[in-house]
C-alpha cells in the first residue's frame, strides 16, 4: 500500500493543528507507520483512505458509527430537515419528538437534556448531583478508562497537568467489582461524596450484584447513582446495559450510538433531580447543560432515525452474533498459529478488543502495533474488534482471513524479533495506563 497522498497532507496537519488532529485516540501516535493518517470516505463498515486504499474498519467512529457509514434511514431523515433549517432562537419541536423517542426506550429516565459529547453529559451529571446532595466530592470508577476531559476526571488521571491542586482532591476512586472498595470509600468521606459513575460493564460482567450494591450504598449514603452508557448504550441492549442487568441509576449518560456518528449525547435521569436545571422549583436553580449546538435539528433527526432502526431492526442480534462469529473464527486461527498464550479476545461479542503479549507472556506495544500493521496490510483497520450492523457474514471472514495472515508474521517475529518485521516505532497511546491498573492518584 502506498499514503503519498496521506503522508503530504499529515505534515500539514502537524503544522495546523496541536497533534494532527482533534481526538487523541486518532493520532498518528496510536497507529502504525504503515497505516492511513486519513480516511476519505466510508460506505457501510467500509472505508477508503486518500490514496484509495480501502479497508474494512472496526470501532467504526471511535464506537459511535453502529449502523454503518452513510446509512440509509439515518441520511434521509438528515436531509429532510436539513431543507427546514439547523438551528433557530427558540426550541423547535423535534426537541420533544427526540426527548420521547429516548425516554421511551429507557426504563425510569423521566427527563433528559441534550448536548454534543460525552464530557458535556457526564460533567452535567456531576454538578447536578453536587447542587442535589449540597456536597463536593465525586467518585468515578478507577478501573474504567475515561469519563470527561473536564478537570473533575482529569485532575484525578496521571495526566493532572494544568488542574489546581483543590480540584483535583475533590475526586476520589473505587475499584470494580470490588464492594469493599465502595464501602471504604464512603467510610473514609462520610457525608462528603455528590455522585458515585461507572460504565455497567466494561469487559467483565458485573458480580455478585455489584452494580445493585453500589446502588444500595448510593442511597444509604445519600449519593446520586450515575451510570455512563456512553459505549455500552445502544450494543449491550436498546434500553442500554442497565436494562440488560436490571438496575435503574438515578442519573445516566449516552452518546456515541445515539446518532450513528452525528454528535448528540444525553443525560437523562429521575425528575426530582433532573428539575434542579429547570424552571418550575423553589431551589436555586443548576446551570445544567446549555450550548448553541445542543438541539441542532439534523442531529437530532439522525438520533431520532437511528432509535428507531434499533427499535424497528434486528441490530442488537446482529453485533453479538457477528461479535461471536468474529471471536470464533480469530480464536480457532490463533490455536492453529499456537498463539493462544500471546493474542486474546476480549470483551462482550458485541463490545470486544483485544491483547498482545510478547514471547515471554508480557503485554507488548510493539507486537500491539506489528498486529495493525499486518492487518491493515490485508485491508482490516482493527484497533477494536467491535462490530457494526453493517458487518456482514463476507466481511467477517475477510476479517478472520487478514488476522491469519498477520498471525503467521506476529510468530515469525516471535522467534527472529519484532523489531525485524515492524515498521518504524511501536505506537503509543497517552491514556494507556488507564487501560491497564487502576489511577495512581487517590485524592485522600
Amino acid at each position: 500500500m502506498k499514503f503519498d497522498k496521506t503522508n503530504s497532507l499529515s505534515r500539514r496537519a502537524h503544522e495546523l493543528i496541536p497533534g494532527g488532529c482533534h481526538t487523541y485516540a486518532k493520532g498518528d501516535d496510536q497507529y502504525p507507520v504503515l497505516a492511513p493518517g486519513f480516511i476519505d470516505r466510508g460506505l457501510g463498515c467500509h472505508v477508503w483512505d486518500l490514496d484509495g486504499n480501502e479497508y474494512i474498519e472496526y470501532g467504526m467512529g471511535l464506537r459511535a458509527v453502529t449502523l454503518g457509514h452513510c446509512f440509509p434511514a439515518v441520511l434521509d431523515a438528515v436531509r429532510h430537515e436539513l431543507n427546514r433549517g439547523t438551528n433557530f432562537n427558540r426550541p423547535n419541536q423535534i426537541e420533544i419528538e427526540c426527548a420521547e423517542e429516548l425516554l421511551g426506550m429507557i426504563e425510569g429516565a423521566e427527563m433528559v437534556k441534550f448536548c454534543k459529547d460525552g464530557s458535556g453529559a457526564t460533567t452535567a451529571a456531576m454538578r447536578l448531583a453536587r447542587a442535589y446532595t449540597g456536597r463536593d466530592i465525586v467518585a468515578f470508577c478507577g478501573d474504567h478508562p475515561f469519563f470527561a476531559t473536564n478537570d473533575w476526571f482529569i485532575g484525578a488521571t496521571p495526566m493532572p497537568a494544568g488542574i489546581p491542586e483543590a480540584i483535583r482532591n475533590l475526586s476520589v476512586t473505587f475499584r470494580y467489582n470490588n464492594i469493599e472498595s465502595v464501602r471504604k470509600m464512603f467510610a473514609d468521606h462520610p457525608g462528603k461524596i455528590a455522585a458515585v459513575i461507572l460504565e455497567p460493564a466494561k469487559y467483565d460482567d458485573p458480580k455478585d450484584n455489584y452494580l445493585h450494591e453500589v446502588q444500595r450504598l448510593c442511597r444509604d449514603n445519600g449519593a446520586v447513582f450515575v451510570l455512563d452508557e456512553m459505549i455500552t448504550g445502544f450494543r449491550w441492549h436498546n434500553g442500554g446495559a442497565q436494562k440488560h442487568y436490571g438496575v435503574i441509576p438515578d442519573l445516566c449518560t449516552f452518546g456515541k450510538a445515539l446518532a450513528n456518528g452525528f454528535s448528540v449525547s444525553a443525560l437523562l435521569g429521575k425528575r426530582e433531580i433532573m428539575e434542579l436545571g429547570g424552571l418550575y422549583h423553589d431551589r436555586e436553580r443548576v446551570f445544567l447543560l446549555s450550548t448553541t449546538h445542543g438541539a441542532e435539528m439534523p442531529a437530532l433527526a439522525a438520533a431520532i432515525a437511528t432509535m428507531r432502526v434499533y427499535q424497528n431492526e434486528p441490530v442488537i442480534e446482529h453485533l453479538w452474533r457477528q461479535g461471536e462469529n468474529l471471536r470464533k473464527g480469530a480464536e480457532q486461527v490463533i490455536a492453529r498459529h499456537g498463539l493462544q498464550n500471546q493474542i486474546s479476545i476480549i470483551g462482550k461479542p458485541c463490545c470486544m478488543v483485544f491483547g498482545t503479549k510478547d514471547q515471554d507472556g508480557k503485554p507488548s506495544q510493539e507486537f500491539r502495533t506489528l498486529f495493525l500493521q499486518e492487518t491493515i496490510k490485508r485491508g482490516v483497520m482493527m484497533t477494536t474488534l467491535i462490530m457494526s450492523y453493517s458487518h456482514s457474514d463476507e466481511d467477517v471472514q475477510k476479517t478472520v482471513d487478514a488476522i491469519d495472515g498477520a498471525l503467521g508474521v506476529y510468530k515469525k517475529a516471535m522467534n527472529d524479533g519484532v523489531e525485524k518485521y515492524l515498521v518504524g516505532r511501536p505506537s503509543q497511546n497517552p491514556m494507556a495506563s488507564y487501560h491497564s491498573e487502576p489511577y495512581k492518584r487517590m485524592p485522600a
